[in-house]
């Protein structure tokens, strides 16, 4: 396929489905992309054309979100336990963030998107750290979907980082410890100036948060699926909103028609 067909291929509009209510529609999806090695076992290839496939998987996730009007999308890349895989497994998903990254970046920017990557970033590699400084700055003023791709990434490292800056803030005697909120609190977390996700979906049938925005989740909903990451697509993504357009989402109070 040329250049050119590739790129119009990948600008294809996808319209909103006609069962979703877009007036309820998640303002913000977080993901946990699990099942990739199951995925590739189950069809005798090594775990890493799992996670290839999920590549895929991911940007056709993005583009529904995109296409659909949901604000923001979060992705569970790699966590901070996942560093206890094989080394092999590990240096192949390094490099597989450089290269999607590095091909991706040009069309993401072309689309408006704006990504961020939220984690220990100064843990991975020099060459990745580069290439996501480079893409954060270059789409810092986008004015499309919110892409946040944790990396390095781990919900309590994550809640220890922002008390520990706070307790810093406090002994310079910059900030009084009674005004202390969840308000300031979250301004100290990687997702600050983020909306807490309306809408958790975690593949391949677990049913855990597996250390993952352990503060933004208090009040999303969450939905499983069996379907390994490598297969979610469009249908899966369609069953995913309306289970959540068919809850009542109360926040701890009462609904008065119940």
């Amino acid at each position: 396929m040329s250049r050119a067909l590739a790129n119009k291929a990948a600008s294809k509009r996808h319209p909103l489905p006609a069962e979703l209510d877009p007036a309820r529609l998640p303002s913000h999806l977080a993901v946990i992309m699990d099942g990739n090695g199951r995925w590739a076992r189950q069809r005798g290839l090594p775990r890493v054309m799992g996670h290839r496939e999920g590549v895929e998987a991911l940007k056709l996730t993005l583009r529904l979100c995109s296409d659909w009007g949901i604000s923001a999308l979060t992705a569970y890349a790699f966590s901070t336990e996942n560093w206890n895989r094989s080394g092999e497994e590990v240096g192949f998903l390094m490099t597989l963030f450089e290269r999607v990254l590095a091909r991706e970046i040009e069309a993401l920017d072309r689309e408006q998107v704006r990504i961020r990557f939220l984690g220990d970033l100064v843990s991975l590699p020099q060459g990745l750290q580069e290439l996501i400084a480079t893409a954060t700055a270059r789409t810092e003023a986008n004015t499309g979907i919110h892409f946040n791709v944790c990396t390095n990434y781990g919900g309590r490292a994550e809640l220890v980082r922002a008390a520990r800056h706070l307790a810093a803030r406090a002994a310079r005697g910059e900030l009084d410890p009674e005004a202390i909120d969840e308000v300031c609190f979250a301004g100290e977390l990687h997702t600050a100036g983020e909306r807490d996700p309306d809408l958790l979906i975690r593949t391949s049938g677990e049913q855990r948060l597996s250390n993952f925005l352990l503060w933004q989740l208090a009040y999303a909903e969450l939905h499983i699926t069996d379907v390994l990451w490598p297969d979610f697509n469009q249908q899966a993504l369609l069953s995913a909103l309306l289970d959540f357009q068919g809850r009542k989402r109360r926040f701890g109070g009462v609904d008065s028609t119940s």
